[in-house]
């Protein structure tokens, strides 16, 4: 009995980690506005704005509500806050496994 327990929790576990943090594809349709600072593929051309891409997908989500609630600060804060006023957590999610599945330099 305890090796079905053991069993059934590494499945589950498991599975737990190979989801996908977001949907890559619908983050590419969510994120027009950011290509303007941080490049279609997450790569900028001004040294002013991040690069994104081939970032952690936690680490972007995590960057992004942040702004969102008014949570980090910084020069550009106010811009990114606007920028993200009308996308949901799931929306972030999608986002930023759109930016963290492209190719860094």
């Amino acid at each position: 009995m305890l090796r079905f327990v053991l069993l059934t929790s590494l499945i589950f576990s498991s599975t737990a980690i190979a989801k996908p943090f977001g949907d890559s594809d619908k983050g590419q349709q969510k994120s027009p506005s950011c290509i303007y600072c941080h490049g279609a593929t997450g790569i900028s051309n001004n040294d002013s704005y991040p690069h994104l891409a081939g970032q952690n997908a936690k680490y972007l989500y995590d960057s992004m509500k942040a702004y969102k609630e008014g949570l980090r600060r910084g020069p550009l804060a106010d811009m990114m806050a606007a920028q993200l006023r009308m996308l949901n957590d799931d929306d972030l999610r999608d986002v930023a496994a759109f930016y963290a599945q492209q190719q860094p330099r």
